[in-house]
């Protein structure tokens, strides 16, 4: 089954890699998995619990939580799976960017913007589609970029989902 999976995962890279148009999104997908890099996640938290009252409060604390579950989950997945990132093992990819580590399972840029999406959706629900859109875009830039395999940024998408879910069941 992982060897299927796998295949489809390699394949599904090697499809996106050979996108025309690179010169656009390359530069746009760089753009978009900055804005998924993690200090912004605390700095908004925090601006929310200054000026948002009780919601801004309860928002920064359940982001705290869920944070506080995922990224150890997500460095011990990581590590303990093994995932060669496909710009390492696949010769057509290259990395755009520079990876944080050397493994791609989960995707960690995924798994913060889907929790960050979540909290978001749960405490200014008019915001859910926008928020969701853009998580959904992290997830697919770190696959344009060459540096995560599209099954790593579900995997990393569904640990997030989790992460949020926990951190409101502690906080809300």
């Amino acid at each position: 089954m992982w060897q299927k999976l796998d295949s489809l995962d390699r394949n599904a890279m090697t499809r996106l890699q050979q996108m025309p148009g690179q010169a656009v999104w390359k530069p746009t997908a760089r753009g978009i998995s900055l804005s998924g890099d993690g200090a912004g996640y605390l700095l908004f938290a925090i601006l929310m619990a200054e000026t948002g009252g009780a919601r801004g409060v309860t928002f920064l604390l359940a982001g705290l939580a869920a944070f506080a579950v995922e990224l150890p989950l997500y460095w011990l997945l990581k590590n303990s799976l093994k995932r060669c990132r496909p710009c390492h093992v696949m010769g057509d990819v290259v990395a755009t960017v520079q990876p944080h580590d050397k493994f791609s399972l989960p995707s960690g840029h995924s798994a913060a913007a889907f929790i960050f999406a979540s909290l978001l959706a749960w405490y200014w629900p008019p915001l859910a589609p926008l928020a969701f859109a853009w998580a959904s875009l992290v997830g697919l830039s770190r696959v344009l970029l060459g540096v995560h395999y599209p099954g790593d940024v579900l995997a990393g998408a569904t640990l997030g989902l989790w992460a949020a879910q926990l951190g409101l069941s502690w906080v809300a």
